[in-house]
């Protein structure tokens, strides 16, 4: 049976100081693979993040900072096959300025980026459409770009209700980038640079897992302490504040995606988010937030019970999960097929839920659905929480970065029960990134039992001192 790398339920104490950020070699190396792919008569622009419309820290694009790692607005990248250089194009802001995000890309700035990307030359956003002149063949990403807490599957929704708008139906920007590129080059071949650029955002280098490695242990050091703060009276927004307090002070900069703290009934709807509603005993919570360190994210799912302790009920179905769950971690091995890891888990299990006696029929049937269910080995996992980039037509290989994350609905009492973990293929195994809170019911219950480092007074009340919860 292939190596499951575990942390302790107690994660290490991670350093307050942010990550710092990749070497200019990592994009080097990044770069020379899309040069490699598109050829050398061939020219791939990148367009960056434009800057915030609102009073928010500017943040780049996915896209561009896996090629650069430049956190300057409205900037663009030229990768020239024709040269094998690589090209960093800056808006003309004029020496020394300045704004609420910083200095401006003067000259001395420009050098500093150019050193800290590993570009080869930095020039104006406006040399653009010289600069493709004679390229026989022309690439460009032709998917929406990933910003702060987006993913490529919402941005497509976004863009559709925007067409289907008879008010608004304005093209996005992406699109905007690609005409003007085909008027710049009427002579090239515009082609979609996506498929390149989600190749090899797959399998992730040994920097990019130092990077998810830490924000794992840190989504997990924040579920854990969301469950020793837990008590029925709390909303489901305050296990959200106890989240980012964590990542403000461990240098994450906020969520990776919008938190899903849902209590009761509200988790029936898997992505819910408006974390609004108070906390019941007899109730269990189901929180998935992760935070966004350096660009990149994790993703977590645990659900506990707001009281302190499993009802009979809830602990058989989720201990029917957390099983389920582990069978599936178990057999996770470089060079097997997805669809072979789920095959032999769900064989395993079926002979555990033969075993089983449940309470009810409709549980047992719900236990029969899950396992025939294809989609437990979830989305990847990187610089957004759904990356992009398919493992599944192919064996798994170290370096693949995704969510492990079995599902039980149950529609006659509108249950789900939810557990989930980011996982990284290795050379003898998986990886668990977010091992660092607990699975087991035991060990659920266990924590709840700690005393919360936070302290929540009921609304209207002064704080009071904090008492102990240990029973």
């Amino acid at each position: 049976m292939p190596a499951t790398k575990r942390t302790p339920a107690t994660a290490p104490r991670l350093s307050p100081e942010p990550p710092a950020a990749f070497p200019a070699e990592e994009f080097r190396r990044r770069r020379a693979a899309v040069l490699e792919a598109i050829g050398r008569r061939a020219a791939a622009v990148i367009q960056g993040a434009p800057r915030p419309r609102g009073f928010e820290v500017f943040r780049q694009s996915n896209e561009f900072h896996y090629l650069c790692g430049v956190e300057v607005p409205h900037a663009c990248l030229l990768l020239d096959g024709r040269r094998g250089t690589a090209v960093l194009l800056l808006p003309d802001g004029g020496p020394g300025t300045r704004d609420r995000d910083g200095p401006g890309p003067s000259a001395q700035a420009a050098e500093a980026l150019a050193a800290a990307g590993g570009v080869d030359n930095v020039r104006l956003a406006a040399d653009l459409a010289s600069s493709l002149r004679g390229a026989a063949r022309l690439y460009a990403p032709h998917a929406p770009a990933e910003g702060r807490c987006m993913c490529r599957d919402t941005l497509r929704a976004a863009e559709m209700a925007a067409r289907a708008d008879p008010w608004d139906g304005g093209a996005p920007r992406h699109e905007r980038f690609l005409r003007r590129l085909a008027r710049a080059a009427p002579r090239a071949d515009l082609r979609d640079l996506t498929p390149i650029l989600d190749s090899l955002r797959l399998v992730k280098s040994a920097a990019e897992l130092s990077v998810l490695r830490r924000a794992g242990r840190l989504a997990a050091l924040a579920v854990a302490e969301a469950m020793r703060c837990t008590r029925p009276g709390l909303r489901e927004y305050h296990l959200g504040a106890v989240a980012d307090y964590v990542y403000a002070v461990h240098g994450a900069r906020g969520g990776g995606y919008a938190p899903i703290i849902a209590g009761g009934a509200n988790a029936w709807d898997a992505h819910y988010c408006l974390n609004r509603s108070p906390l019941r005993g007899g109730d269990l919570v189901l929180m998935d937030y992760a935070p966004d360190v350096a660009g990149y994210t994790s993703d977590i799912g645990r659900l506990w019970p707001v009281g302190g302790t499993f009802s009979p009920r809830q602990r058989e179905l989720y201990g029917f999960v957390a099983a389920y769950h582990q069978a599936l971690l178990r057999r996770l091995r470089p060079g097997a097929m997805a669809r072979d890891v789920l095959t032999e888990a769900a064989a395993h299990m079926d002979g555990v839920l033969r075993r089983t006696r449940f309470s009810r029929p409709i549980y047992a049937e719900a236990a029969r659905r899950m396992l025939a269910f294809a989609g437990h080995l979830s989305h990847p996992v990187g610089m957004a929480v759904h990356d992009p980039g398919d493992y599944r037509p192919r064996p798994l290989v170290p370096g693949i970065v995704l969510a492990v994350d079995p599902q039980m609905w149950v529609p006659e009492e509108r249950l789900y029960v939810r557990v989930e973990d980011t996982v990284a293929v290795t050379a003898d195994g998986v990886e668990v990134l977010t091992a660092g809170a607990p699975l087991e019911a035991e060990a659920v219950e266990a924590i709840l039992r700690e005393d919360a480092r936070f302290a929540f007074p009921p609304p209207g009340r002064p704080p009071a001192a904090r008492k102990r919860r240990r029973t």
